[in-house]
């Protein structure tokens, strides 16, 4: 499935070992820093980004991934935006992580809160947890969140996908990030992760060292964008990420 080798199982025992110690030392941590500040959920969404930009590139290191970014300075310097990214592996979660900027409210399935300590510090986070199985009650909360990073002048980050790719070509967008984007107004921007599927295939638990390349294309606004709409706003995103990973 890849080209490079496989992590043999003694290495892999011990980065498993030092990864898993890692994100609950610092999972436990953020949980302490976020029942501080519970009244302040923007607060607590910052002390998420902290935590996710502390965890994610230890633990995409542990699995064997160097992440190449040369457009960096376009997350670093961005104003608030929805960045939406492909999504084959369980790695393109750690690499988003690190990626993120500061005041990024990520969208992640209800699933997560299931993974022990992390799980925790996401949900008291102020991140967006997702019931994909009701839909009536995802549009509903994706439509709180509009109105709260509208208000905290925040940014978006989410999988629209909505699962993982096995190949590492783009699946079915869901709806969701135009709904975001015609309730907040703000600019589209893609985040295209090359490679990720082949260090960490999908529904796996082998490791393949190598490169990850992120690839940030220029945002897209999305002021004219109208319900009526909507599946040519999916396609003109899915379109530009697909020309992008070819």
């Amino acid at each position: 499935m890849a080209e490079s080798k496989k992590i043999g199982p003694v290495s892999f025992l011990i980065r498993f070992i030092i990864g898993f110690t890692w994100l609950g030392f610092w999972s436990l941590l953020c949980i302490t820093l976020m029942l501080l500040a519970l009244p302040f959920r923007s607060w607590r969404v910052k002390i998420g980004n902290f935590c996710g930009k502390v965890i994610g590139p230890v633990i995409s290191r542990l699995v064997g991934a160097k992440v190449i970014n040369p457009d960096s300075d376009k997350l670093n310097n961005s104003t608030p935006a929805i960045f939406v990214t492909n999504h084959s592996s369980a790695l393109d979660v750690f690499i988003c992580m690190g990626l993120c900027p500061y005041g990024g409210c990520g969208v992640g399935k209800k699933e997560v809160i299931k993974i022990p300590f992390f799980g925790q510090a996401y949900w008291l986070s102020g991140h967006l947890l997702i019931d994909r199985g009701n839909n009536a009650k995802a549009i509903a909360s994706m439509a709180k969140l509009s109105d709260f990073v509208k208000k905290k002048n925040l940014s978006i980050w989410i999988w629209p996908e909505g699962t993982r790719s096995l190949d590492g070509n783009l699946i079915p967008f869901k709806k969701g990030f135009v709904h975001l984007a015609l309730a907040t107004g703000l600019p589209v921007v893609p985040v295209v992760l090359h490679g990720a599927h082949k260090i960490w295939p999908a529904k796996t638990m082998q490791f393949y060292p190598g490169e990850v390349r992120v690839e940030i294309l220029d945002p897209i606004k999305t002021d004219n964008w109208t319900k009526e709409t909507i599946d040519e706003h999916i396609e003109k995103v899915k379109g530009l990420m697909v020309k992008a990973l070819v």
